[in-house]
C-alpha cells in the first residue's frame, strides 16, 4: 500500500474540514484507492484550535523549514489565504520537492506563473481545484474532461457570499445593507466584505477560469469587474416583472473578435438553468463546440466542500506519476497577441425618473435611437404626485457598452428632464 504523508498549512475553516475529511475517510482511502494518507504535520499558530480539532500536539509545527525538511511529507496543503506568507511557503515547498494543493485563489491567481515554474523545475505538482468554486469539480473539467473542445464561452455565479445577498434581496425584500449584516453573522460575508460584494473574488476565479478554457494568460487586471453595492431592491422588482432573475455573473467568451471577461450584476431570465441557483450556491455554465452546453453546480464554499476539493486533488497526485501544467505559456502579464474586447455587447435595463410631462417619452427614444439603441420594452409606472415624476422602465435590444454610456451622460445632462438611476446588462 502506498504511504502519503500530508502537511496542512492553516487550520481555519477550509484547513479544520480538510484535517477532518483525512482523519475520518483515512480507512476508506486504504479500501478504495490503496492509499495510506496520513497528516504528519500542521502549520498552525492557534495550537488550542489545532488540538480542538482532535491534531496530536506532536505534529503541531510554527515553522515552514520543519515541513519542507520533513522526508515523510509528500504534499502540503496550503488553506491560509492571502498572498503573503503563502506564496513564500508555497515556494519554499515547491522547492523542496513537495507537491501542493492550493485553495487560495488571489494567489494562484496572481502568481500561478511563478509557482508553476518552481513545480516545473522540481518536478512537483501544483493543483488548485479547491480555488474556484468550492466543492464543484470545475478545474478537473477543464483540465481534462473537456480538453477534446473549444471552449466559446464561461458563463457562471462563482462568489457564495453575493448570490446569498441576491437571494435574500430577491425573495424577501431585505435591504442590501440588512443582509450583508446577516451575512456576516452567518459567516458568508467577512467583517469587511469588500472582496466579495466588490467583486474581486469572483474576478480571480474568472481569470483562473478563462485561462484554462481559453488556453492563453488572462491576467486578473484585464477582468471588468463591478460589484453589487449599487444595487436596489426597486430594480429587483422591476426585474421581476419582465421575467428576469438578478445574478452577480462572470462572463468570459472567446470569438474571432477577441476576448471578453467581466463580472458584474445582470438580470438573467428566469427560464435560464442559472437563474433557480440561490443562496451559497454556485454554478458555472460552459459552452463547447463540441459538447455544447454543460452545467456544473453545486456548493461553492464550506469547510467539507472545498476540504473535498482538496483531498480529490491529493488524491489524484498521489495515483499520477506525471503531473500536467499549463497548455499555454503562463507568464505574468498576457501575450500581446492576445485580444481584448472592452465594448462589451449586451442588452440592458435602465430605470429612468422623468418629468410627467407630453414628449418625454419620445425624447428619452430619440436619445437612445441616435445612438443606436433599440427599445425592447418599456414600463411606465404610476406618477408621483408629489413631485410630478414618473419612474420608466426601458428595456433594449442588443447595442454596445459605448452606445449605452454615452445615451445615458446624454440624457442626464438635460436639467429637469429625466435622470437614469440604474443600468443593469440583461443576458440572453
Amino acid at each position: 500500500m502506498k504511504k502519503i504523508g500530508v502537511a496542512i498549512l492553516g487550520l481555519g475553516v477550509v484547513g479544520g474540514g480538510t484535517y477532518k475529511i483525512l482523519s475520518e475517510h483515512r480507512d476508506f482511502y486504504k479500501k478504495v484507492h490503496g492509499l495510506d494518507i496520513t497528516v504528519e504535520s500542521v502549520l498552525e499558530i492557534n495550537k488550542e484550535r489545532a488540538i480542538a480539532l482532535g491534531v496530536s500536539e506532536s505534529i503541531i509545527s510554527t515553522n515552514i523549514a520543519e515541513i519542507c525538511s520533513n522526508p515523510d511529507i509528500d504534499i502540503v496543503v496550503e488553506v491560509i489565504g492571502g498572498v503573503e506568507p503563502a506564496k513564500s511557503y508555497v515556494l519554499a515547498a515547491l522547492n523542496a520537492g513537495k507537491s501542493v494543493v492550493t485553495s487560495n485563489k488571489e494567489l494562484f491567481c496572481k502568481y500561478s506563473h511563478e509557482l508553476e515554474k518552481a513545480a516545473k523545475k522540481n518536478n512537483c505538482g501544483l493543483f488548485y481545484e479547491a480555488c474556484v468554486c468550492g466543492g464543484i469539480p470545475v478545474i478537473r473539467s477543464l483540465t481534462d474532461n473537456l480538453q477534446g473542445n473549444k471552449i466559446t464561452s464561461i458563463m457562471g455565479i462563482i462568489n457564495g457570499t453575493t448570490n446569498y445577498i441576491l437571494t435574500k434581496m430577491s425573495n424577501e425584500g431585505v435591504t442590501y445593507s440588512e443582509v450583508v449584516k446577516e451575512a456576516q453573522k452567518l459567516g458568508y460575508a467577512e467583517a469587511n466584505p469588500s472582496a466579495d460584494v466588490e467583486g474581486y473574488d469572483a474576478a480571480y476565479k474568472l481569470s483562473i477560469l478563462s485561462s484554462l478554457s481559453f488556453h492563453t494568460k488572462i491576467p486578473f487586471t484585464e477582468v471588468y469587474r463591478e460589484g453589487i453595492t449599487e444595487i436596489d431592491n426597486t430594480d429587483i422588482k422591476y426585474g421581476k416583472k419582465l421575467g428576469y432573475s438578478l445574478k452577480l455573473l462572470a462572463i468570459g467568451k472567446n470569438s474571432e473578435n477577441g476576448i471578453e471577461v467581466r463580472v458584474h450584476p445582470a438580470f438573467i431570465n428566469s427560464t435560464h438553468p442559472l437563474a433557480s441557483v440561490n443562496d451559497s450556491y454556485n454554478a458555472v455554465y460552459i459552452t463547447g463546440d463540441c459538447v455544447e452546453d454543460v452545467m456544473l453546480y453545486g456548493r461553492g464554499a464550506g469547510a467539507l466542500p472545498t476540504g473535498s476539493a482538496i483531498v480529490g486533488d491529493i488524491i489524484y497526485c498521489a495515483t499520477h506519476e506525471k503531473f500536467n501544467y499549463s497548455t499555454f505559456d503562463n507568464t505574468a502579464n498576457c501575450d500581446p497577441a492576445t485580444k481584448f474586447i472592452t465594448n462589451f455587447e449586451s442588452a440592458y435595463y435602465l430605470r429612468l425618473v422623468a418629468q410627467d410631462r407630453t414628449g418625454v417619452l419620445s425624447r428619452v427614444s430619440s436619445v437612445l435611437s441616435k445612438n443606436d439603441i433599440s427599445v425592447a420594452q418599456v414600463i411606465q409606472d404610476k406618477v408621483n404626485k408629489q413631485d410630478n415624476t414618473v419612474q420608466l422602465i426601458i428595456t433594449t435590444h442588443l447595442t454596445h457598452e459605448k452606445n449605452i454610456n454615452k445615451a445615458v451622460k446624454e440624457i442626464n445632462s438635460i436639467d429637469g428632464f429625466a435622470k437614469v438611476n440604474s443600468i443593469i446588462r440583461v443576458v440572453s
